[in-house]
């Protein structure tokens, strides 16, 4: 690898030459500029459901990765999602209140990761948003554009402070859903009224900048919110009339989510967003989704986030590149400081060779740097001249070689640099990102994680250990929401029931409620549960659950039963070329009674190679029925749709 080249000048020793620099650059404290917000996370759509249930001392060590100063990405803003029992995206996070007579304020693990934010950085700002809603918010139509939703939100925020000791900095309206102006204007109206005038709005999470357009034709609507901010924006947007007008409102421009992408693969297009997305588009904000991959292995985007745990049961986790490329701005530049606007651009006027940003603290003294070559072919070459009022003291060097494969070379720290007469040179080497700075403090986390291992089997749990409206370690939502409750049809006990009894206003597709558990490299297994049903309808118990299409149904083999005492076994998977749905019945048929409500029954599905036998209640209802569709997966539970079903005694062992 080569070394980093560094000149100092006036005099002081040369550690290697370089030949006829670029350009000069002026790094200027008295520039003008924006006011820095942060770069932050996004928890949401299911994406961090497994970590808290990971052991220490994991759980802590990732926590410190991704919040702690000066440790790895530091992140400095903190997205949740409001739950809204509903599937948004790879899972559905629980609601705070299911109807208006509902309050349970400590119902899913966002509240959690909001407070192990805030041990770590008390200065952590955070932003809740809601993807969908309960169905009292508007039963009529499927939008949460009424007064209800206004109160749903605001008893969120109280209840953050009250129950959580948190106060929420920022809100969103409905993610990716563009906005209805008479509510945002309601919606500040009643924040505003709640003494909670300090909370900023952002409007309108979604994919264009037409509520700049918008806010320009309406002030009482510009005066509703107070950022704008966009998912997915461009890198440069400035062609974009709208971003214009967005701009002209003078309001933070933010990219408020970005990302989805491998916690590995994604960590240029980050480097390149943190710094381009403000030459270009003056975005002072920027939230990656996700905060990190804590979803059972193979959902859809598996592995988008900053990095990776899926795998609480071994401990393990992958620390991504994308963590680094996001430290070397958040622990170079804190919430409040100001772009240089005289130093930010590219070399050569070129952003196929770098960009270079930088930031000033506001006490006008220190100062960083922040350079990425991501795309660069040759050494990018400069001198820089530091004046207005900038501190001249010795600068310190950390580099990322983004093209390594090796952690090793992500976030080392170089040699330090002298300034001579207010000026220093630096040759940037290609595919990389380079932090200087006057402040101290950084460092690079260091911990090792337990190696990779799936979950064995045999895996029971008999629900009996969790409190009451809590959700069982390692169950994953898919849509509604299973929690432990008092056991019915006249049994003891604790039990796991699917709680959600009306449809939400969903922020996608709609499917029936149901949750998986297990680990994806399972192949010949029995699976067993004892379910009752509490209206009439249907249960299925799944097995070799396998990718499902994004917000839809539940892909596997699938044994049913209804009230009626009818069963059948069936395989439903997605065709992806024809986008649609398929369920291919193996077998079926009628027990000799009508099973009834509030019984208990007993599921078995029994998996070797590609033969498949189904147990009733200790009856063999379809033996060694042959399908290939799917060789290994989870297991999980499925229930007809918006009722209440109960589960005890789950179970999965070798085949037999």
């Amino acid at each position: 690898m080569k070394t980093l080249l560094i000149i100092t000048f006036a005099g002081g020793l040369a550690l290697t030459s370089v030949s006829a620099l670029a350009e000069t650059i002026t790094i200027n404290g008295k520039d003008d500029g924006r006011v820095y917000d942060g770069i932050g996370a996004l928890s949401a759509g299911a994406s961090s459901r497994l970590l808290i249930d990971y052991p220490e001392p994991q759980r802590s060590e990732i926590l410190d990765y991704l919040f702690k100063p000066n440790f790895g990405a530091a992140l400095q803003i903190n997205k949740v999602e409001i739950g809204g029992d509903m599937n948004s995206t790879d899972g559905s996070e629980p609601s705070h209140m299911r109807t208006r007579d509902d309050e349970n304020y400590q119902r899913g693990y966002e509240w959690w990761l909001m407070e192990e934010s805030k041990k770590r950085n008390p200065d952590v700002k955070l932003f809740g948003l809601e993807w969908g809603a309960p169905n009292w918010i508007n039963p009529q139509t499927n939008n949460v554009w009424t007064r209800d939703n206004i109160t749903f939100i605001l008893n969120w925020v109280r209840h953050a402070k009250s129950d959580h000791n948190l106060t929420i900095d920022y809100l969103g309206g409905w993610n990716e859903r563009g906005f209805n102006k008479e509510w945002y204007e309601q919606f500040r109206e009643a924040l505003n009224k709640a003494g909670m005038e300090k909370l900023q709005v952002v409007a309108d999470d979604s994919f264009k900048w037409n509520v700049g357009h918008a806010a320009a034709a309406d002030k009482q609507f510009a005066n509703s919110f107070e950022i704008v901010g966009m998912h997915y924006p461009n890198i440069n947007p400035s062609t974009n009339s709208a971003w214009k007008e967005s701009l002209a409102t003078g309001k933070p421009l933010w990219g408020s989510e970005i990302g989805s992408a491998h916690y590995n693969d994604g960590a240029a297009g980050l480097a390149k967003m943190y710094n381009q997305g403000y030459i270009n588009g003056k975005m002072t904000a920027y939230i990656n989704w996700s905060t990190i991959w804590s979803v059972l292995a193979g959902w859809p985007f598996s592995g988008d986030g900053l990095m990776l745990a899926d795998e609480p049961w071994s401990g393990h986790y992958v620390v991504g590149l994308s963590i680094w490329a996001t430290a070397h701005t958040t622990q170079f530049a804190q919430l409040g400081w100001r772009y240089l606007d005289g130093a930010c651009g590219y070399f050569g006027g070129d952003a196929k060779n770098g960009s270079h940003v930088a930031l000033r603290s506001p006490n006008g003294r220190d100062f960083s740097l922040i350079v990425e070559t991501i795309d660069a072919k040759t050494n990018q070459s400069a001198t820089f001249t530091v004046a207005g009022g900038l501190s001249q003291s010795v600068l310190h060097v950390w580099r990322t070689n983004m093209r390594a494969k090796n952690a090793e070379d992500w976030f080392v720290r170089q040699p330090d640099i002298t300034p001579q007469n207010g000026s220093f040179a630096m040759t940037f080497e290609p595919g990389c990102i380079y932090s200087v700075t006057t402040t101290t403090g950084q460092s690079k986390g260091l911990t090792t994680p337990p190696p990779s291992a799936p979950l064995a089997l045999p895996y029971k749990d008999d629900f009996q250990q969790y409190a009451t409206g809590n959700t069982p370690k390692y169950f994953s939502d898919q849509h509604g929401t299973f929690e432990v409750t008092a056991a019915g049809g006249g049994r003891k006990g604790k039990s796991l029931r699917q709680v959600v009894t009306a449809k939400p206003v969903v922020w996608n597709s709609d499917a029936d409620p149901g949750t998986i558990v297990g680990d994806a490299s399972w192949k010949n297994y029995r699976v067993t549960s004892d379910v009752l049903l509490e209206q009439p309808g249907y249960v299925d118990l799944i097995g070799r659950v396998m990718q499902t299409k994004q917000q839809n149904l539940i892909n596997g083999y699938h044994l049913r039963l209804t009230d009626k005492g009818h069963w059948s076994l069936f395989c439903r998977s997605y065709i992806k070329d024809k986008k649609k749905v398929v369920e291919n019945e193996l077998a079926s048929g009628d027990l000799t009674a009508a099973t009834g409500i509030n019984q208990w029954h007993q599921l078995s599905l029994n998996f070797a190679g590609e033969k498949i036998t189904a147990v009733i209640d200790g009856t063999v209802v379809a033996k060694e029925i042959a399908d290939s569709t799917y060789a290994s997966g989870f297991v999980g539970y499925q229930v007809s749709r918006w009722q209440n079903a109960q589960f005890m005694n789950f179970g999965v062992s070798s085949a037999q």
